[in-house]
């Protein structure tokens, strides 16, 4: 098949929608683990952000991330318009059995919800604490602290990620589903795993929030 052909086709944007979607799940879970260093302190949690901020394969990285997110939900609102063009074609990732569910429903929607908190995090956490060393009396540590006493930021972060939960309820199953990787006696065990997955994501985040939110 023509290269040109395979990506321009619903199969291959669904392929490539799949593709970027594990890949930002490789990422949160890299995300979470360094949040994590801001339960062992200050010191701790700004060397592994000093870490990350130096090492030159994560910089690179961030690059890729940002084209893979920019892919990925152009790419999920183009599959959305293309299938209401379409009568009786269900979401992207899903088969031809009519009964859908929430999630799977509502992926365009979350999708732009996660990108405009994705926005919101960008300006107030990842352009500040990339600039925080030029102000030594100002570290990553505080600047990730001082927003979780705000009480309305912390409760967009958390609701960002119960949205971002609904959004990986359906995309963990259909990524799997769009690469071929999934079958009737799998199934059951991707739908656990992704279970697993988002709840292990969605919870970590936001315990990490509301720790900070009542401890000073």
């Amino acid at each position: 098949m023509n290269h040109y052909n395979f990506f321009s086709s619903s199969v291959g944007r669904k392929v490539v929608m799949a593709t970027t979607g594990f890949f930002l799940m490789i990422f949160l879970l890299l995300h979470l683990s360094v949040n994590l260093f801001l339960f062992s302190g200050e010191k701790a949690f700004n060397q592994a952000v000093f870490f990350m901020r130096k090492n030159m394969f994560i910089r690179i990285m961030e690059y890729v991330l940002a084209t893979g997110f920019i892919v990925h939900i152009l790419l999920g609102v183009k599959l959305h318009l293309n299938n209401k063009k379409i009568k009786g074609e269900v979401d992207y990732a899903m088969n031809s059995c009519s009964n859908t569910t929430f999630s799977s429903r509502t992926m365009v929607y979350t999708g732009i919800l996660i990108l405009c908190f994705l926005i919101l995090h960008l300006i107030h956490f990842m352009i500040p604490m990339k600039y925080s060393n030029h102000n030594h009396l100002i570290s990553d540590y505080n600047i990730v602290i001082s927003l979780f006493k705000n009480p309305f930021y912390t409760f967009i972060y958390i609701f960002s990620f119960l949205i971002l939960g609904i959004h990986l309820n359906h995309g963990f199953q259909s990524s799997f589903q769009s690469l071929g990787l999934s079958n009737e006696k799998k199934l059951i065990w991707i739908q656990r795993l992704g279970f697993l997955y988002l709840w292990f994501i969605c919870s970590g985040f936001s315990i990490i929030a509301i720790w900070f939110f009542f401890n000073k």
